[in-house]
């Protein structure tokens, strides 16, 4: 996958002749993707993760003597620079679609779990719900990773945005509770 293009996706939102030097948006970006491939929530738990792992810092083009980026950059120009814009899902798209034209992606081989489950086969046994799907679970986690460092730092917290919240219908099993929820 080739990232060059990051870079001029992004001119429109830095100064070439203002503040200090920025960090390179490659790398922003990457490390942003390896916390999402990998689920890692909390950025300050992603600068440590990228300080000991010599394959994230070669993914990055970090040397060993290299600083890894301060996790606070990482939230700064995510909560701040790219906010309310749609930077992160042109990204991703670009991504997708040049894993595509690799032959990476092409929807032709399924892999599945084949772990046997007991069917939940009754349609009459169930009760509807409705519950809270936030829409950006990775932001929210890491906004609460946040709230807690700040926490346990003696800062005041950061002031919170009201975030869209999607709710969606769900099918809850009254025979066997613990079996969770079927989505519709």
């Amino acid at each position: 996958i080739d990232f060059s293009f990051i870079i001029e996706k992004v001119k429109p939102y830095y100064s070439e002749n203002k503040g200090r030097p920025s960090l390179d948006p490659l790398i922003l970006f990457k490390m942003m993707f390896i916390g999402y491939l990998y689920g890692i929530r909390s950025e300050r738990q992603l600068e440590k993760e990228i300080y000991y792992n010599m394959a994230y810092r070669w993914f990055l083009g970090l040397n060993i003597n290299d600083p890894v980026p301060h996790h606070s950059t990482i939230s700064w120009n995510r909560r701040t620079r790219f906010k309310d814009t749609t930077i992160f899902q042109d990204i991703f798209d670009e991504i997708v679609l040049q894993a595509i034209n690799h032959d990476m992606v092409g929807g032709r081989v399924l892999f599945t779990d084949s772990t046997h489950l007991k069917a939940n086969a009754n349609k009459h046994k169930y009760t509807r719900r409705t519950i809270e799907q936030d829409t950006q679970n990775y932001i929210k986690d890491l906004n609460e990773a946040i709230q807690e460092d700040r926490e346990e730092h003696g800062k005041k917290p950061l002031t919170i945005k009201e975030e869209v919240k999607a709710e969606k219908e769900i099918r809850h099993s009254t025979t066997d509770p613990e079996s969770g929820y079927l989505y519709r």
